[in-house]
C-alpha cells in the first residue's frame, strides 16, 4: 500500500487579520507547517495553532521564511548566510517553545514563500538553512523540492530531506514551480486537483504547464491553507487518495 503525508501551510492569521481555516484543516491533514511569526502569524495565533494539532494528533513542522510580514515572505531578501543562520535559528526556537506548552514539539522544518523557492537554486540560502537547523537539532527533517541545491546541502551535513509535490500549484517542465506572478500558477478546482494528486502519488508523474509529462518525487503533499476554498480542496485530495488505498500519514 503506498503510503504519503498531507501537508498544509497554518498559523498565518495576525490579530483581527484572519487567514484560513486552520481549525478545520487540521482535520484532514497529517502534518501542519506552521508560521513563525516573521512572514506571518503572531504569538496568540501559533499556540492557538499548535495546541490544535495536538488535539487531533497532527505533526507540528517550523515554517520558516524571511521577515517580510508586508510581502508575506513572497518576496526574495538578499540576506546574508550569518543573518539567515540566526533568523531561522530564532524561529525554530520561538516554535519549539509554544510546540512544547501545548504538548508536543517541532518535527521538522519547511521553508517558507520565496525562501523556499530561492533555495532550490540559491546555494549560499541553502546552506545557511542547512547550517541553522543543524545547529538546532541534526535529528529534525527538512521538507523541501527534490533535486534542489537545498536537499544537497542538508544531506551534505547529515540531515533527512523529505520531497515535498504540491497539490494546488502548476509546474515548470524543469520541475520547478510556476511564479505566482504568472497566470494559472496556482489551481482552484477540488476534483481536477484530486485527480493530479492521485496520478502524482500512484504514477510519480505530473503534466507540467507546457503538456509535458515529468517525473515528481512524492513524500508528502502540501495544499496551501491560505488558498480559496483550501478546506475543500484538502477534503478532495483526502478523499481521492483514501478512496484508493493509499495511506495518509505523517512522515515522522
Amino acid at each position: 500500500m503506498a503510503s504519503v503525508d498531507l501537508n498544509a501551510d497554518l498559523g498565518e492569521s495576525f490579530g483581527t487579520w484572519q487567514l484560513g481555516d486552520d481549525d478545520a484543516m487540521l482535520e484532514l491533514v497529517t502534518s501542519a507547517n506552521v508560521a513563525c511569526g516573521f512572514h506571518a502569524g503572531d504569538p496568540a495565533t501559533l499556540r492557538h495553532s499548535c495546541e490544535e494539532a495536538v488535539k487531533q494528533s497532527v505533526r507540528i513542522g517550523a515554517q520558516v521564511g524571511y521577515p517580510d510580514r508586508a510581502g508575506f515572505g513572497r518576496r526574495f531578501i538578499d540576506v546574508t548566510p550569518t543573518d539567515l543562520v540566526a533568523d531561522i535559528i530564532y524561529q525554530i526556537g520561538a516554535l519549539q517553545a509554544l510546540a512544547k506548552a501545548a504538548g508536543s514539539r517541532v518535527a521538522y522544518v519547511k521553508p517558507h514563500g520565496a525562501l523556499y523557492n530561492a533555495i532550490v537554486s540559491h546555494r549560499d540560502q541553502a546552506r545557511a538553512v542547512a547550517e541553522a537547523v543543524r545547529d538546532v537539532d541534526p535529528n529534525l527533517p527538512v521538507l523541501g523540492l527534490a533535486g534542489s541545491v537545498f536537499f544537497e546541502e542538508a544531506e551534505r551535513l547529515g540531515l533527512r530531506t523529505v520531497s515535498e509535490a504540491f497539490a494546488d500549484r502548476a509546474y515548470r517542465p524543469d520541475g520547478q514551480l510556476v511564479s505566482r506572478r504568472e497566470r494559472n500558477a496556482v489551481l482552484h478546482d477540488p476534483a481536477d486537483i484530486a485527480d493530479r494528486v492521485a496520478s502524482m502519488v500512484q504514477s510519480g508523474r505530473v503534466v507540467a504547464v507546457d503538456g509535458s509529462t515529468i517525473p515528481v518525487s512524492v513524500e508528502s503533499i502540501c495544499v496551501h491553507g491560505d488558498s480559496p476554498g483550501a478546506v475543500e480542496i484538502a477534503k478532495a485530495v483526502r478523499d481521492r487518495l483514501v478512496s484508493e488505498g493509499v495511506d495518509l500519514a505523517a512522515f515522522v
